[in-house]
């Protein structure tokens, strides 16, 4: 902790010198709807979460603003083997409290992810060992030969194996277990901003890392983020001044954004898909008037659902035309997305209607919908337009709505029954990550998103072949094959792509990506 609190003097006292030099300082502040739910970079899958810590944490790679693998804390690598890749770590790297980091952080943050709390184990699940080979190289060796270990990677942050000892943090936070230590509200990483204080669900203040690794392309000296859920307030602050800006941008304020001309809307199409999923697993679903089965298990009554809701109506009425529906799980601009991303199956009640009739559910049912109401883009509002057009058919939701963290636990201790949910194929951006994520059958070590339970070996023993196989049109091919089974046994009910809406005030470039991540070290103020 001491060593923690060097480095945050350090930061401050860079700051003052700016000041005292005649250098104005930049204080950015901005805001999302939802607050990262840890500082500890293993203990969840949130994206959020992943991207705000990817400022103060670094891995050996890191995407930039076009999500391209670039190097980080690695300088290079090269092949040893088809399974052994060998990465030079870069020597003139401190950790905020100014040790120096080495491969041996390299190894024991390897060794603190396969530690029961760590939920990144999921998304390095390809990777068998690290092995420190000198005090600036490490050999990461993978299972089988696996064409995008570079993209796992940017699943393994590095953290300093003395700080974690220090402060008896060697083992992940266990957030499914309600377990913390002081890694989930502190930190001590390698990047570009250094935490100085964290108030959960408050604020959460950052300064500039004076030695950091990298040449900045940023001019800020203090990074203020202040979690706002309500639209309203959000989009108000922005406009009173009380914020620089903001990447929640609720869609019907836009237009009004816009025309003060005092601030910039950018919009583009996000990586994510929005879908939903269903319990396929329990004998007795939960939260339903249906006593000793379970409705999702039959397919005929997950094609019922899918064909009653109407999501071009759902662009229309919830989404103001500023969404993609979608055919697939998988964004069309995944890597190894395939093509076709037309429904299996039309809108069509009627249809619906009989597919329950024949599955002996001619009255239909009840159930509950867990939804995150302060998550996605109009989340609740989504959920409710579903549970409209369900009705119409016979099946009565009963709304389950609640902040995000709640319903992250929930997803990650399965206590769901019909969910929404969604996936943007990060931090690999690519079509395996997703997939192996939300429809691998649940074990210790895949499906770590696959809440609903689905399962079907012909898909699983595709994942392994997708994951070793070099050829990028064979791979494709796979990819293709295996969304083709999951999208037919309707897994899931994807619904659309939804917009990644940010603004700002006038002069502020915040570099927007696709992968909806705001990277701070790329932001510039006047």
């Amino acid at each position: 902790m001491k060593k923690q609190l060097v480095a945050l003097s350090a930061a401050l006292a860079f700051s003052l010198t700016l000041g005292s030099a005649g250098v104005q300082a930049k204080t950015f502040t901005w805001t999302a709807s939802s607050d990262a739910l840890s500082m500890d970079p293993y203990s969840t899958n949130n994206s959020f979460t992943n991207a705000f810590m990817s400022n103060i944490y670094e891995g050996l790679v890191r995407f930039n603003e076009k999500v391209q693998i670039e190097p980080a804390l690695a300088e290079s690598w090269t092949a040893v083997s088809p399974t052994v890749w060998r990465f030079k770590l870069r020597q003139n790297v401190k950790f905020h409290n100014g040790e120096a980091m080495t491969a041996d952080d390299v190894v024991f943050s390897w060794q603190r992810v396969q530690t029961p709390g760590s939920i990144s184990k999921l998304n390095l699940a390809d990777v068998k060992d690290v092995r420190k080979v000198d005090a600036f190289t490490v050999d990461v060796e993978t299972k089988a030969p696996f064409p995008l270990l570079l993209n796992e990677l940017l699943n393994l942050t590095i953290m300093s194996k003395t700080w974690s000892e220090a402060n008896d943090s060697r083992e992940a936070s266990d957030l499914q277990q309600k377990k913390e230590n002081y890694a989930n509200r502190n930190a001590n990483g390698t990047g570009p901003f250094v935490l100085k204080s964290r108030e959960v669900d408050v604020k959460t203040t950052l300064v500039a890392n004076p030695t950091w690794w990298d040449k900045p392309k940023h001019n800020l000296t203090d990074v203020v983020f202040t979690p706002i859920q309500s639209d309203a307030t959000r989009t108000s602050s922005l406009l009173s001044g009380a914020l620089d800006a903001t990447i929640s941008v609720p869609l019907q304020d836009v237009q009004r954004i816009n025309s003060t001309g005092a601030f910039t809307v950018v919009q583009g199409p996000e990586l994510r898909t929005i879908f939903l999923g269903m319990d396929q697993f329990r004998d007795e679903l939960l939260y339903s008037d249906v006593k000793g089965k379970n409705p999702f298990k039959d397919i005929r009554v997950r094609k019922a659902l899918y064909q009653a809701i109407d999501v071009d109506a759902i662009k229309r009425s919830v989404m103001r035309g500023v969404s993609w529906p979608a055919g697939m799980v998988i964004s069309p601009q995944l890597n190894g997305a395939p093509k076709n991303n037309t429904r299996i199956l039309p809108y069509n009640p009627d249809a619906a209607k009989k597919l329950l009739i024949e599955a002996g559910y001619p009255n239909g049912f009840t159930v509950g919908m867990q939804c995150p109401n302060n998550r996605y883009v109009y989340d609740e509002q989504i959920c409710l337009a579903v549970i409209s057009m369900l009705g119409r058919v016979g099946v009565k939701i009963t709304p389950m709505f609640e902040p995000v963290a709640k319903w992250n636990v929930r997803l990650n201790t399965l206590e769901v029954s019909f969910y929404m949910m969604s996936h943007a194929g990060l931090p690999m951006a690519d079509s395996y990550a997703l997939l192996y994520d939300i429809a691998a059958t649940r074990t210790a070590n895949s499906g770590g998103l696959n809440a609903g339970r689905y399962s079907n070996p012909a898909f699983d023993a595709l994942l392994p072949r997708i994951a070793s196989e070099l050829d990028m049109s064979k791979r494709n091919a796979l990819l293709a094959e295996a969304e083709g089974i999951e999208r037919h046994d309707v897994a899931y009910i994807p619904l659309h792509q939804q917009p990644i809406t940010w603004a700002a005030r006038k002069g502020v470039a915040l570099k927007q990506s696709p992968d909806n991540q705001l990277r701070l070290w790329l932001v510039t103020a006047p």
